[in-house]
């Protein structure tokens, strides 16, 4: 079985289509590695990409990816609905096959090291490379975001695992982790009013009393005059997707509102589709081996 592990990196950066390919091209050029998606929203001002490869090379890739945008980014200058601290604001690795968690882990520490060290950019370790408890949370080392934490990074508290104890003037700074496979997931709402957005998203999200699994904000989209739940689905077999849709629908009623869409930004696992097949369709007895592709991949 070969090792491979998936990055998603996510950069603070989704309008200037010319700087998204400067860092795309550095993550392709890395031999070993696969480009497998990428996802820019203007409104959150964000781009998500994901690639795959063996373990040393994907590391390699995610190093030059932040490098890169370190040049191109300029955090004083940035505006968007989606929270960020950073140029590149999180680096997680997750085990795809023949890699552990331990193993993952272990890339993050060494990645977030070498951003540190090289690039001069502090680094958090979060998620299952958290080096405290309360850095597991992603929520919890953004706080503040970027303009926040150029006031507090001097604290104790909010001293980085590497790097500098200050904001980079431009890069801001980098949370790097490693965690199992996330879904992010966003329901527009048929209205302009943040506030029913914000809550339903604190009905639903697991640090204020929902989901367990569940990460939620309520954001404004500008561009479309939309409020939006955004969501991160951090265990999809705890709580699937039509759960998580069907949550954010009734709680939206309650306020007058109706759900307009929805979008899964980067990839998703086929078995969290499939659950949703399942439940809006009633099916009964159904199976993965009856999708078609899945047969012929056999």
């Amino acid at each position: 079985m070969p090792k491979l592990v998936e990055c998603i990196p996510n950069f603070s950066e989704g309008r200037r289509a010319e700087v998204i390919r400067e860092i795309l091209a550095v993550i392709e050029g890395v031999e070993g590695v696969k480009l497998v998606d990428h996802s820019s929203d203007p409104s959150h001002n964000r781009t998500v990409v994901t690639f795959v490869g063996e373990p040393l090379a994907v590391k390699a890739a995610a190093f030059l990816a932040v490098q890169k945008a370190k040049q191109l980014i300029n955090m004083e200058e940035h505006r968007g609905q989606h929270p960020r601290m950073g140029a590149t604001d999180v680096v997680p690795f997750v085990p795809i096959s023949g890699v552990t968690m331990e193993e993952c882990v272990e890339l993050a520490r060494e990645l977030g090291q070498e951003i540190g060290e090289k690039l001069e950019i502090p680094v958090y370790l979060y998620e299952a490379a958290a080096t405290r408890p309360e850095r597991k949370s992603l929520p919890n080392v953004r706080k503040g975001e970027f303009e926040g934490l150029r006031e507090t990074i001097h604290l104790p508290e909010r001293r980085p695992d590497f790097g500098p104890a200050r904001v980079h003037p431009t890069a801001g700074a980098t949370a790097v982790g490693a965690r199992p496979p996330l879904i992010a997931y966003n329901i527009n709402l048929s209205t302009s009013d943040v506030k029913v957005a914000k809550a339903i998203a604190r009905a639903i999200r697991g640090s204020s009393g929902g989901y367990p699994s569940i990460k939620a904000l309520g954001v404004m989209l500008e561009d479309r005059n939309v409020a939006q739940v955004t969501i991160n689905v951090c265990n999809f077999r705890e709580v699937p997707l039509y759960r998580v849709f069907e949550t954010v629908k009734s709680e939206a009623s309650r306020y007058g509102v109706t759900v307009t869409g929805s979008e899964i930004v980067g990839l998703v696992p086929m078995e969290a589709l499939l659950d949703a097949a399942g439940f809006y369709l009633r099916l009964e007895n159904f199976q993965s081996r009856q999708v078609l592709e899945t047969r012929l991949a056999e």
